[in-house]
């Protein structure tokens, strides 16, 4: 049996207590009034597990029953669960950890059903604050069905902070030439999500880019005067652009009026203390119209007294500011300017991350989060083995230099095109890290995960997902390098393609396999990793093409896609008359098999999100599939 995350003390003895369908969930006299909707969630899993729903009384427990307290002096994310041969009882600092021990009991009963060895725990986490982070913006906006789904995951893992990063993905007043074109969340979104989070003691914390990173405000007519390089909203739509420059300009007071004026409207939505301004990745600063205020202060100077006048702002809106910390990392020191309230988000993705950032934010005073990330960016499935080297490593730095939070990232990087339910055991990584820092090896967490989250006895699954972004070589930005003709791109042989085809099958071949290991309702999860891994196929042979000889060396500059991502035919890139290894009538098969995996994967994205740019990616798709028939 496996519990995630594992218990800070957690003891099994001789023995096995039988839940009985007529015994009850008794609340102590003592429980606040919210434990009743939290007791019907386990109500609601004997239901699924055990085959029969206990009723849910006050009182005081019987023989056989399950109870739930609270509990004297103990922490508030403290409790305690005892399976002993009388019945089972729970013991919370709060109502938080009464919810907590449920979620554990919970694990226990969808392993082993009605039948529990008798058991003591005694848990509390290691670092309060651990958090999700998710990207609405940069291609998917999801469904309010598939946020609460996530809330519910969350919970389960006992996560209690989601933050969702927003440019232009909120319906703000007066934006409407900002998101016309899009499906935004509306303030009656946020206000039934937030209530929903309270419900799973999970605070939904704002973030709104204020700073940089604001793409498609600063190309539209209204508000591209205040972009910090003028011309920029003429420039075609680009995915690896959008996440290069858009800086506002600091020198004109306008920029920070409308900096205000968004969280004067977004921040009431939320119940929460706390306000993420963003503010990272400005790297136009100082480099266009604030030239000559950066020659006179100092890049760094205008960096800081921007950020310094909106976290002082947000503390007198009497809330705790947050911001990214890449940029101030580069002169820690000045995190002493800003108000003492304010929260530095340490972030850094690589497998191998040091800790140097970390320290150097510590030892210069920051009130600190750790953020490390699922890999999922720029994947069709997540990077499982870099996300659990990078979460691991970031766990541990936190724990090192007392940091309040951990807050793992999911960003959407050239057009989220990874399912989101790929990110589950990157999510679980961060939630079982953060809580108890005996960290498992990476196979012995993979079973953990699998039999826990995927419901998979063998335990193997997750062992599986991971040799799949292991395995493909033309990447999703491969293909969007080539497109936007990044000058970095590179391409493999032949042969390293077709390699990867093979491997991708077999890998094809047994998911098929594992379904029958999977509990039925579980079953529907390896739908979406077979489409994941067909398109994959289908880009390695995309690769194979473009490997023709000839093809490689034919370099030019002119753009390969229009605003429309329609391909242009003089782009010598896309034409070659030298020989090539693919049959005309391969290229046609090619570019249909595309187009019908554009299909399916439309409709899977669909069934978690909002159209949202669903477009970009079809976009893609058929420039390449034209290609194959030019």
């Amino acid at each position: 049996m496996y519990i995630i995350p594992r218990p800070q003390q957690w003891y099994q003895k001789e023995g096995t207590f039988i839940l009985k369908y007529d015994r009850g969930i008794v609340l102590n006299s003592n429980c606040p009034r919210e434990v009743y909707e939290d007791a019907q969630i386990l109500q609601q899993d004997l239901a699924d597990y055990a085959g029969f729903a206990m009723n849910i009384r006050y009182g005081i427990p019987e023989n056989g029953d399950i109870c739930l307290q609270l509990g004297e002096h103990m922490a508030e994310q403290e409790y305690t669960l005892l399976v002993q041969p009388h019945g089972i009882c729970i013991t919370g600092g709060s109502a938080c950890g009464i919810f907590y021990g449920i979620q554990t009991l919970r694990q226990i009963i969808q392993q082993c059903g009605c039948c529990i060895t008798y058991t003591i725990i005694v848990d509390q986490p290691e670092i309060l604050h651990r958090g999700f982070y998710h990207d609405v913006t940069r291609g998917r906006i999801p469904t309010m069905d598939y946020l609460k789904k996530l809330v519910d995951r969350m919970a389960f893992y006992k996560l209690n902070q989601l933050q969702l990063y927003m440019e232009h993905t909120f319906l703000f007043r007066g934006f409407s030439e900002v998101w016309r074109d899009d499906t935004p969340l509306t303030a009656e979104d946020i206000l039934e999500l937030d209530a929903y989070c309270r419900k799973r003691h999970v605070e939904l914390i704002p973030s709104i880019a204020c700073f940089g990173h604001l793409y498609k405000v600063l190309r539209t007519k209204t508000y591209s005067v205040l972009c910090e390089m003028p011309g920029m909203e003429t420039e075609p739509f680009g995915f690896v652009e959008r996440m290069r420059h858009h800086t506002l300009d600091v020198s004109n007071p306008e920029s920070m009026r409308l900096v205000k004026s968004l969280i004067d409207e977004f921040m009431p939505l939320f119940t929460t203390e706390y306000f993420n301004i963003c503010a990272d990745e400005t790297f136009d600063l100082g480099k266009g119209k604030s030239a000559a205020l950066a020659e006179k202060k100092g890049t760094q100077r205008l960096y800081l007294d921007f950020v310094k006048e909106l976290c002082e702002y947000v503390v007198s809106k009497g809330k705790t500011p947050m911001f990214w910390g890449d940029i101030v990392g580069e002169f820690p020191e000045a995190v002493q300017e800003l108000p003492k309230e304010t929260i530095c988000l340490n972030w850094g993705y690589d497998a191998d991350w040091p800790e140097d950032s970390t320290r150097k934010l510590s030892e210069a005073g920051a009130r600190l989060y750790n953020c490390p990330g699922v890999s999922g960016w720029d994947q069709l499935v997540n990077q499982i083995h870099v996300s659990y080297e990078n979460i691991s490593r970031m766990c541990r730095y936190a724990h090192t230099y007392k940091a309040e939070g951990l807050l793992n990232t999911d960003w959407g990087d050239c057009g989220h095109i990874n399912h989101p339910d790929f990110s589950l055991p990157g999510m679980i990584y961060g939630a079982a890290f953060s809580w108890n820092l005996e960290i498992p090896e990476f196979e012995d967490m993979n079973r953990q995960i699998s039999r826990v989250a995927y419901g998979d006895e063998t335990g193997t699954l997750v062992s599986l997902l991971v040799r799949i972004s292991e395995s493909w070589k033309f990447t999703w930005r491969n293909a969007v390098d080539w497109l936007e003709q990044a000058p970095e791109v590179r391409l493999e042989s032949a042969e390293v393609y077709e390699k990867a085809v093979e491997d991708l099958e077999q890998i094809q071949t047994e998911l098929y396999q594992s379904v029958t290991h999977l509990p039925i309702a579980q079953r529907g999860q390896i739908h979406a990793y077979l489409i994941a891994v067909k398109g994959m196929i289908l880009l390695q042979k995309i690769g194979t093409v473009l490997t023709d000889k000839g093809i490689i060396s034919e370099m030019q500059t002119e753009e390969c896609l229009s605003e429309k991502g329609q391909n242009k035919s003089e782009d010598k890139r896309w034409n070659s008359e030298k020989e090539q290894t693919m049959s005309e009538d391969e290229r046609w098969n090619l570019a249909e098999l595309l187009e019908y995996w554009l299909y399916d994967y439309k409709e899977l994205w669909r069934s978690t999100s909002r159209e949202s740019e669903l477009f970009r990616i079809q976009h893609v798709i058929c420039a390449y599939a034209d290609w194959l028939r030019s």
